[in-house]
């Protein structure tokens, strides 16, 4: 049996390589709690409030903190979001779990909906529709999920979104969505 040989270049990468997957790491997040439902807030249209979120006159919603991503615009209709993957977002597969896309892809498809919404009323998912097209990875560049509302009625909403790389445009995902209408 020959002893396979390593040269001290090779040892030594490797060994900073074990070292660096058995470091432990940590990430810190904050957000701002969700202020309470103020007549001025209650008479905004869903479109106000995303643009209030945009300018920091709102906070955002606390699980874009939680996952690393964050609202970018917002116009009647169409919302974009931007997300960064990292390896606190990794499956076991050391993939980025797919849970993290179709958060994405469901906070840009209701807040297209958001967007259409007269002031007082509010919407909720009851079905969501992803498909993966390819995986991302930790060092995957920032993704784009843009949104947009396709049908906002009386009492269903549907909307449809696509996750690109927001370098390349390189489809990652994309998915669509329908939604309950709470009037009040």
């Amino acid at each position: 049996m020959t002893t396979p040989r390593t040269t001290p270049y090779a040892a030594s990468a490797a060994a900073a390589a074990a070292a660096a997957a058995d470091a432990d790491r940590s990430r810190t997040h904050t957000w701002h709690s969700r202020p309470e439902p103020t007549p001025e807030i209650l008479g905004m249209s869903g479109l106000e409030v995303l643009q209030a979120c945009l300018k920091g006159v709102l906070p955002g919603a606390s699980m874009m903190s939680t996952l690393g991503f964050r609202l970018t615009e917002a116009e009647e209709g169409l919302v974009v979001f931007e997300g960064d993957p990292g390896d606190h977002l990794l499956n076991p597969m050391g993939t980025v779990h797919g849970g993290f896309l179709a958060t994405l892809l469901d906070s840009a498809l209701g807040s297209a909906v958001m967007t259409r919404l007269p002031a007082g009323t509010t919407y909720t998912t009851v079905q969501l529709g992803v498909h993966m097209i390819r995986p991302v990875l930790a060092q995957t560049p920032t993704l784009r999920c843009e949104g947009r509302a396709l049908h906002v009625g009386r009492t269903t909403a549907t909307a449809e979104a696509r996750v690109v790389g927001a370098e390349d445009g390189k489809l990652y995902a994309h998915g669509t969505t329908t939604c309950v209408v709470l009037r009040p």
